[in-house]
Parts: structure tokens; C-alpha cells; sequence
């Protein structure tokens, strides 16, 4: 099948278009939401279901100049996957959260909660290497010890101002990073 041809039918608010989409493409995406759910296969289907409508929605925005249809598509399922993630990982209750090796994730249902930890003390982790070691230590000791202000700067022999700029900072950096990575 032509990518063209699905593009089309598809803009021109063809159901044919999806039926195309899904025939051509369906294992993919499938593949990039399991791969991004993990345990939380659940809501495989949900998650294709809205990325079939983000597709179909926003179809106009795909420039082939830019990205062929099947990276399009790919990073659609991707984020969308990632975003039902981080959705379900919310609703999760955080418990005694003393660093981030020992975050601990509690859930009624019957989650492998292991891999989710895993899971989120990695993204935490990834977000935190954009920091220089001294920001990162204070973000540790702040958001996920939660000592205070006042502890933090007499611990590390700081001044109260800076590490308040510090976490500023950092909170405008980590925003920017996760701004651009959701355009």
C-alpha cells in the first residue's frame, strides 16, 4: 500500500484510510505501545485507539519533507504510549520516598511493581543527568528526601538564596527538556 494513498484517504475523512492505516501499519504500532506500556498491557488497545484519532485528527500536520509517514506514525505511538504511562504511574500512591533507589511504588491492581519502578527511577534519573552534580544532589534532597530548604543549605554550606536559584533553575531547565520533548 501507498503511504500516499493512506495519507489521502485520510484527509479526505475516509474510513478506508484508517482500515489502510491499521493493515499497513498496525503491527508497528502495536509493537512501539507494548514496548512503551510494558506491564500495563491492559491498555494496549485504548492507547491505539487514541492514536488512530490523534492520526486522523492531526493528519494535516504531517509534512513528508520533514519525516516519512512511518516515523510519523511511530512517534505518535510512542508519546501517546509514554503519556498513558506516566497517566497511570500518577494515580499510583508514592510511600516512604527516601532516594531515588529506594522509590517504592504501591497499587491496588496487580502491577509487577518492580518494573514500574524501574521504569520511573529511570525516567527520574534521565531527567536528573541534565543537571550538573551539585543541582542533581540538591534535587535528590529537596523533591525526593524532602529535607528543607534551610537543611540543604547548612548540609552542603550553601547559602539559602542559592539553593533556591539552583532549584529554579533546574526546575526551568528540566521544563524546557520536557517541553521540546512533546513538540
Amino acid at each position: 500500500m501507498n503511504d500516499k494513498e493512506i495519507i489521502s484517504y485520510i484527509k479526505h475523512k475516509k474510513e478506508k484510510g484508517i482500515e489502510l492505516l491499521v493493515n499497513e501499519y498496525g503491527a508497528l504500532m502495536k509493537f512501539i505501545i507494548n514496548k512503551q506500556l510494558g506491564m500495563l498491557n491492559d491498555f494496549t488497545e485504548e492507547c491505539l485507539n487514541d492514536v488512530l484519532l490523534l492520526i486522523w485528527n492531526n493528519i494535516e500536520s504531517f509534512d513528508e519533507s520533514k519525516n516519512q509517514f512511518k516515523n510519523w506514525i511511530g512517534a505518535i505511538s510512542k508519546y501517546k504510549a509514554i503519556d498513558y504511562k506516566r497517566k497511570y504511574i500518577k494515580y499510583l500512591n508514592y510511600e516512604n520516598i527516601e532516594n531515588i533507589e529506594n522509590l517504592n511504588i504501591v497499587s491496588s491492581q496487580k502491577v509487577d511493581t518492580d518494573l514500574l519502578n524501574e521504569e520511573l527511577k529511570e525516567e527520574v534519573a534521565d531527567l536528573l543527568k541534565n543537571l550538573n552534580e551539585t543541582d542533581r544532589e540538591i534535587f535528590k534532597k529537596y523533591y525526593l528526601k524532602e529535607e528543607s530548604i534551610k537543611e540543604i543549605a547548612r548540609e552542603m554550606k550553601i547559602k539559602d538564596t542559592s539553593i533556591y536559584n539552583k532549584l529554579s533553575r533546574g526546575r526551568r531547565k528540566i521544563r524546557g527538556i520536557m517541553e521540546s520533548f512533546w513538540r
